[in-house]
């Protein structure tokens, strides 16, 4: 069977427009944050956003108005805990990973690489892609916590006041 009525597609293409219209309003109303490169959480709250527009579209006994209340929801949980981490650190280490300190000074951090199932050639690869061809020309590689890996030329490392609170190890050693 290739469908039940020509009515369900009708549904299907308003509700979907509709809802589509709901989720770019919400996103764009509820700011860039909601937007950026994703760490867990965030990744979390945008499989519910699709799961929910999916839901939305294709679920008869989901209204219009419930799935944008739905989507709205979502959203403003998102900017709560955002929120809250901004204001209490603590909160901060439960939403959002630390970045990762995996390369210093010319040397791989094995420890660290493993704990964040990190191979050497994917650090190596971060340098190259930098046009970087000398290990000992590298201060730092760090996996921030959104999965990119940022390298700190020797060059440009300076002082290394961008690097305080990065996770050595096991702790939050600073550098």
């Amino acid at each position: 069977m290739l469908f039940d009525s020509a009515s369900d597609l009708w549904r299907i293409g308003l509700i979907g427009v509709l809802s589509y219209a709901v989720l770019i309003t919400v996103l764009r109303v509820s700011g860039k944050r909601t937007l950026a490169k994703m760490n867990a959480f965030d990744l979390v709250v945008t499989v519910a956003l699709g799961s929910t527009l999916a839901t939305i579209v294709l679920s008869r006994d989901v209204s219009l108005s419930e799935g944008a209340a739905a989507l709205v929801l979502l959203v403003c949980l998102q900017f709560a805990a955002t929120w809250l981490s901004v204001r209490w650190p603590s909160l901060r280490g439960a939403i959002k990973s630390t970045p990762t300190l995996l390369f210093r000074d010319g040397k791989l951090l094995t420890d660290a690489l493993r704990r964040q199932r990190v191979t050497d050639d994917e650090v190596f690869q971060a340098i190259r892609s930098q046009g970087i061809g000398d290990l000992a020309a590298v201060a730092a590689v760090v996996l921030e916590t959104d999965g990119t890996f940022s390298v700190i030329p020797q060059q440009q490392a300076g002082n290394r006041t961008a690097l305080p609170g990065i996770n050595v190890n096991s702790n939050r050693d600073e550098i």
